[in-house]
This record gives C-alpha cells, sequence and structure tokens, in this order.
C-alpha cells in the first residue's frame, strides 16, 4: 500500500508555498512525485515557486518517504534529517543503524528517549520500503 498524503501536510512546507503549489495543481504528495521525478524537473517547480533547488528537492524526499504508511508525514522529516533521502535508500539501511540514529537525534534535540520510534517500527518501515523497490 502507498500512502498520499495532502501536500500541506508535508513538514517544513510554508503556508505560501503551499497555495503556489495547489494553484500549479499539486495537491498531494503522489501528484508532487509525479510532476517533479527528476532534475530539470525539480529545477523548474523552484523556478515556479521562486526559490532554491535545495528545497524542492527536500519536499520530494519528504513525499517519497512518506509513501510509507508507517512513516506517513509523521516519521519523514526525522529519517530526512538523520540522512535517509528516500525510500530505495531506506530499503538498504539496517534497522539497528537507522534505530540508534533516531535516537541520538531525539536525545540530542528534544532531550527526549521516549519520543524515538523503536527498533520494530523502524523495522517495519525497512519492509515496507522493500516491498516498494
Amino acid at each position: 500500500m502507498i500512502c498520499d498524503w495532502s501536500i500541506g501536510d508535508l513538514p517544513g512546507l510554508n503556508k505560501p508555498d503551499c497555495i503556489l503549489l495547489q494553484q500549479l495543481g499539486i495537491a498531494t504528495t503522489g501528484q508532487l512525485l509525479a510532476v517533479a521525478p527528476d532534475a530539470a524537473t525539480k529545477y523548474q517547480l523552484a523556478m515556479s515557486l521562486g526559490t532554491k533547488i535545495q528545497y524542492v528537492n527536500k519536499l520530494v524526499a519528504l513525499a517519497d518517504l512518506s509513501r510509507l504508511p508507517g512513516v506517513g508525514c509523521q516519521y519523514n522529516g526525522m529519517l530526512l534529517h538523520i540522512g535517509i533521502i528516500s525510500v530505495k535508500q531506506l530499503a538498504q539501511m539496517p534497522a539497528d543503524k537507522i534505530h540508534r540514529q533516531l535516537l541520538r537525534l531525539q536525545v540530542a534535540t528534544l532531550q527526549r528517549r521516549d519520543l524515538c520510534p523503536d527498533l520494530d517500527r523502524v523495522q517495519t518501515w525497512i519492509g515496507q520500503a522493500r516491498g516498494l523497490n
């Protein structure tokens, strides 16, 4: 199963850019992935938004990770923050390494170990990622 979220659910997407994306006909994460499959179209989208290509790359990475039901828009930002930029990359990573990095992130930013997804959840994400590849 692949999830498709409202574009406004992406973490880090500001309201003006959300409105611009919707005006361009991009209302969901799936639509964003469809219109920006390569560097050239990502660049065109960045120009349409009046922003840097890095911002569009970030949005596309978040949209890609959000396809996984277990990740969605709740955990995609955390994965991106630790360097996971795609479902394909996630599928190739060892669960214990990702879990350690997520735990380190949670402790460093929030001083809260209890908010870190557990190892079983991370393994589920990897299984879902492998199922898409």
